[in-house]
């Protein structure tokens, strides 16, 4: 084992490495003192998990290693005062002060809406180790449904808030490889950094074309991308390649700024897929309204340039559409590459497995957001990979609170929503395989409520203008209610609260 940390009076964290002990050398309920450097510590392993406090009682100084260590508490063998050994707090007296914490090997989570928010609930409930946010990005983790509207205000959290909570941040670096065998994580800049527990929320990586990398192609990932599609297309040609929702809600914004919006779509309608041929051909009307031109039941051959630059798109048709700017939403896969030879299950599609705590089959290693592939609890833990902002959140949560070992099983529902020309749809629920769909209010007049049917149950639901029926649904859901085909059918809604 190697490593440890301690805070000096500036509160920047001052580490030390030296070799104190092999991982093998404690077993669960075993304590051992070391010292490193100045640093007398208390090495005690619980649960299968290190951590390094100050080796001697706050009282009168009793060295800990002769006292009793039981679960997550050492008492003091003189006195009996009790310190816990995951946090360092005094649990009982006497004594005053707590231990000094510090951490043998640190909590690495890579940056994303999942990770912040497995790195505040592990704050939330007292854990004061180590925590490291590693991003390729140049900014802490954002509101990423924002980037298509390119807003300023786009982080979840301030810089301020990581120092305030002692949560590294580190920026533009990335992991091209994991050991879990030997606890390490290799980054792109060849620097190694062991960690105690891991949590993979990688996100997914943007499919692309013949001529991605012409200039004035864009992906829409980051809010740098976000900028530059906005000033690339004022006044000029945009074509938006993928009709679902980045496709979709970047053709909406550009819409009365570019000069012309061409969106390509391989469907007849944009989001058939995920909302049905009805909803999307009325999404395709309302965009066509504002001047934007489909091309739907396509796909892109190639992207040409000329002098290294977008000049036009050549479809599979053989029809060319002039482009000064292209932005490309074609389909996502999991970004998981890197875990290669890791030893952590990969489903075919390139997720990450992970069972109803988020932990996937190596201990110590978990995994959440749009990388992982999770029983989704609302259709029998079915093993689904979706890829929603909500969902990301609420994974990180069940992450963090099983790494603290409070068994907590994911049972979130999927809700997510799509903005276009300032209309709201919003969808909950999990549609896959459905074979029909009821229709509350009319489409044409694009205020409706949608119940997608699935085995004579209603397994989702999508609404435009008929607020808070998604969301009472979704609740429903959440507390194991069965709807039925019949009571979708049904002229009255009150079992709606309608």
């Amino acid at each position: 084992m190697e490593t440890c940390q301690e805070r000096g009076p500036d509160d920047n964290p001052e580490e030390l490495t030296e070799l104190v002990c092999q991982e093998t050398d404690l077993k669960d309920g075993e304590m051992k003192a070391v010292e490193v450097g100045e640093a007398k510590l208390l090495i005690v392993r619980a649960h299968g998990q290190y951590t390094a406090i100050g080796s001697r009682c706050s009282h009168y100084g009793a060295p800990l290693i002769k006292g009793v260590l039981l679960g997550d508490r050492v008492r003091c063998p003189f006195h009996g005062a009790c310190f816990n050994v995951k946090t360092g707090d005094i649990e009982d007296y006497p004594g005053l002060d707590s231990l000094p914490l510090n951490c043998c090997c640190p909590l690495i989570l890579f940056a994303g809406p999942a990770s912040l928010v497995c790195a505040e609930t592990l704050r939330q409930n007292e854990y004061k180790g180590r925590i490291i946010m590693i991003t390729k990005d140049l900014l802490p983790p954002f509101d990423k449904p924002k980037l298509s509207k390119v807003t300023n205000k786009i982080l979840l959290r301030s810089h301020d808030f990581f120092h305030e909570f002692g949560i590294e941040l580190w920026t533009q670096k990335e992991v091209i490889s994991v050991n879990t065998a030997d606890k390490v994580v290799k980054l792109s800049d060849g620097s190694l950094q062991r960690y105690d527990q891991l949590l993979i929320s990688t996100g997914s990586c943007p499919l692309n074309c013949p001529g991605w990398d012409l200039e004035g192609v864009k992906l829409l990932q980051t809010y740098e991308d976000a900028k530059e599609i906005h000033t690339l297309s004022l006044g000029q040609k945009a074509v938006v390649v993928g009709t679902s929702f980045i496709g979709m809600e970047a053709a909406s914004y550009l819409s009365d700024k570019a000069a012309s919006v061409s969106v390509v779509g391989t469907s007849a309608y944009p989001y058939e897929r995920s909302l049905g041929p009805k909803i999307g051909q009325m999404t395709l009307q309302m965009m066509e309204e504002q001047g934007v031109k489909f091309y739907m039941k396509s796909g892109v051959s190639e992207i040409r340039g000329h002098n290294g630059k977008v000049k036009e798109v050549v479809l599979k048709d053989g029809r060319v559409l002039e482009a000064d700017v292209v932005i490309l939403g074609i389909g996502v896969i999991p970004n998981s590459d890197f875990l290669q030879d890791s030893g952590v299950e990969i489903d075919p599609k390139k997720a990450v497995i992970v069972n109803k705590l988020m932990m996937t089959n190596v201990p110590g290693v978990f995994s959440a957001g749009d990388v992982t592939s999770f029983p989704l609890s609302i259709r029998g833990d079915q093993m689904v990979s979706i890829g929603h902002w909500q969902m990301s959140h609420a994974q990180g949560r069940v992450a963090a609170l099983n790494m603290l070992n409070k068994k907590t099983e994911i049972k979130s529902v999927p809700f997510f929503w799509t903005v276009l020309l300032g209309k709201s749809i919003r969808y909950t629920g999990y549609n896959e395989g459905y074979t029909e769909i009821i229709f509350k209010g009319t489409v044409e007049e694009r205020k409706f409520l949608a119940f997608y049917i699935k085995e004579n149950v209603v397994v989702a639901a999508a609404s435009l203008m008929f607020d808070p029926a998604v969301a009472r649904l979704a609740e429903m859901m959440a507390t194991g209610q069965r709807i039925t085909k019949t009571q979708a059918l049904a002229e009255d809604l009150s079992w709606l609260q309608m």
